[in-house]
C-alpha cells in the first residue's frame, strides 16, 4: 500500500515502479480538494457529511455511506458527488487494514512531518561537505525516528503488526509504503 495524493505524476511514478501495489488516497488532500469545490458559506456542512463516510466501522459501511453522501450532495454540489464517486477506491483503501492501523494510514501526516524534520536540520547545516555528510546526518534522523517508534511512542503496536505480517502471509501481500 502507497499512501499519496492524487498528483498524476507520482500516480504514474507509482504504477510504474510498485505496479499491482495498493494507493490510498490521502484524506487530509481529499478533503482540500473536496472543499474547494464548495462555496466557503456550505464548507462546514460538507465536510461534516464527507467525515461521515470516515467514521463507518468498515470498508463496506464506509462505501455504503460514500454512495448516501455522494447521492444527497448531488443535486447542490455536483462536482463534489462526482470526486467522491471517482475516488471511492483511493480513499478508502486503507480501511482494508486492521482498525488498529487505520488512523496512521490515512493520511501523509507522519512521512511529511518526518519530511519537515529533515528539512528543518539540514537547514540548520546549510551547506555539506559532502553527499557522505548529508547521508550520515538524514539516516541519523531516520534511525532516531525509528528508535522512537519501536521504543517509545510506537507508531504501530506489535500485536497490530502480528496481525498484519499473519494476513501478508496468507494472501502474499506486500509492505506498506507511503509516498508525498
Amino acid at each position: 500500500m502507497v499512501i499519496s495524493d492524487a498528483h498524476e505524476g507520482l500516480k504514474g511514478a507509482l504504477s510504474a515502479v510498485l505496479g499491482q501495489a495498493t494507493r490510498q488516497r490521502c484524506r487530509v488532500h481529499f478533503m482540500r480538494n473536496v472543499l474547494a469545490k464548495v462555496p466557503k458559506g456550505s464548507q462546514d456542512v460538507v465536510a461534516a457529511a464527507v467525515r461521515t463516510i470516515f467514521a463507518q466501522p468498515d470498508q463496506e459501511a464506509a462505501r455504503d455511506q460514500l454512495r448516501r453522501v455522494a447521492d444527497g450532495l448531488q443535486p447542490r454540489f455536483s462536482k463534489v458527488a462526482d470526486l467522491l464517486n471517482e475516488a471511492t477506491d483511493d480513499v478508502l483503501a486503507y480501511m482494508g487494514f486492521p482498525a488498529e492501523h487505520r488512523r496512521q494510514l490515512h493520511s501523509t501526516n507522519t512521512p511529511e512531518r518526518l519530511n519537515r524534520e529533515i528539512k528543518r536540520r539540514t537547514d540548520v547545516v546549510g551547506v555539506f561537505l559532502n553527499r557522505a555528510a548529508v547521508i550520515r546526518l538524514v539516516g541519523a534522523i531516520l534511525a532516531e525516528q525509528s528508535d522512537e517508534w519501536s521504543t517509545g511512542r510506537r507508531y504501530f503496536s506489535q500485536e497490530s503488526m502480528n496481525k498484519l505480517i499473519s494476513r501478508q502471509t496468507t494472501a502474499n501481500e506486500p509492505l506498506l509504503l507511503a509516498a508525498d
